[in-house]
C-alpha cells in the first residue's frame, strides 16, 4: 500500500502535512495468531533481512545464482508462498510491513521447509534504494496495491513516474514489472504512467492489459470477486534499456 507521510499512519485519511514523500505502505494494526507469532519468533532470525546501507549480495544470501523476483506488499503471503513452492529453482524476496502478514508468511516458510524466500519487514522504497543492486532483478511484482480512490489521494499511489524509473533501474534488461489491480480506474491510471515511462515495453498485444498470467496465483479474495462479477487487470512491462 502507499502512503506519502514521513511516518506510518493508522487511517486512510492521514495527516495533511508538507514535505511528503511516497512510501510503499500504510501501517495498520492487526491481531496476531499463534501461528503468526511462531513465524515471527522462529522465522525472523532465519529469513528476515535487515535494511542495509549498501546493495546486498543476494547470491551469497541464497547460496546460489538464480532468477530472482521481488514482491512489494505481499499481504498475508499466500501468493508469494505458492509461487516460491512452485518454483524452487527461483529465488523470491518479499517486502511487507504488516506484522501479522509477515508472521503468516514466515510460518508458511517454516511449515513447508522453503529455502528460496527471504523477507524485508520495512518500506519497499527504502529496500529498493538501499538494498537492491541496479540491473539485478528478473521480476518485480506489485499485486493489488491500495488504489487510493479519492482524487486528492492519488498522489499517495505507489505507481508514479519516479517509481517506474526506480524499478527500471533495478530490473535487468528483459526483466518484468508485473502489476495487478481489481479496480479498473487504477489499471487505466497505471497504463497512463507506464506508457510514458522511458525504457519499457508493454507486453499486452493490445497495448493495454495481459490475460491473467498462470504464474500469479488466484487469491481467495480474487475468486470471491470473480463470483460477484468483479474484474482483475494484469499489466506487464518489460525493461528494454
Amino acid at each position: 500500500m502507499t502512503e506519502s507521510n514521513d511516518t506510518p499512519i493508522q487511517t486512510e485519511e492521514g495527516d495533511e502535512r508538507q514535505h511528503r514523500r511516497i512510501k510503499s505502505f500504510v501501517m495498520r494494526a492487526g491481531r496476531m495468531t499463534e501461528g503468526q507469532q511462531r513465524g515471527l519468533d522462529q522465522g525472523t532470525p532465519l529469513f528476515v533481512l535487515p535494511l542495509a546501507d549498501a546493495p546486498v549480495d543476494f547470491d551469497q544470501v541464497f547460496g546460489r545464482s538464480a532468477p530472482r523476483s521481488l514482491e512489494i506488499g505481499f499481504g498475508m503471503g499466500h501468493s508469494l508462498l505458492e509461487m516460491a513452492a512452485a518454483s524452487p529453482e527461483q529465488d523470491f524476496i518479499g517486502v511487507e510491513v504488516h506484522r501479522p502478514g509477515v508472521g503468516a508468511l514466515l510460518n508458511g516458510v517454516l511449515t513447508q521447509g522453503l529455502t528460496n524466500l527471504r523477507v524485508y519487514d520495512c518500506d519497499a522504497i527504502e529496500v529498493l534504494n538501499r538494498c537492491v543492486a541496479d540491473n539485478s532483478l528478473d521480476r518485480l511484482m506489485l499485486f493489488f496495491p491500495d488504489p487510493w480512490h479519492k482524487s486528492r489521494h492519488h498522489k499517495r499511489r505507489i505507481v508514479q513516474a519516479s517509481f517506474a524509473e526506480l524499478v527500471r533501474s533495478k530490473l535487468k534488461v528483459g526483466g518484468i514489472l508485473h502489476m495487478a489491480t481489481d479496480w479498473e480506474p487504477y489499471a487505466e491510471y497505471m497504463l497512463e504512467v507506464m506508457n510514458v515511462a522511458p525504457g519499457y515495453r508493454n507486453l499486452a498485444e493490445d497495448g493495454k492489459c495481459v490475460p491473467r498470467p498462470t504464474e500469479r496465483p488466484i487469491t481467495k479474495f480474487e475468486r470471491r470477486g470473480e463470483r460477484l462479477g468483479h474484474g482483475v487487470w494484469d499489466l506487464k512491462f518489460e525493461k528494454q534499456s
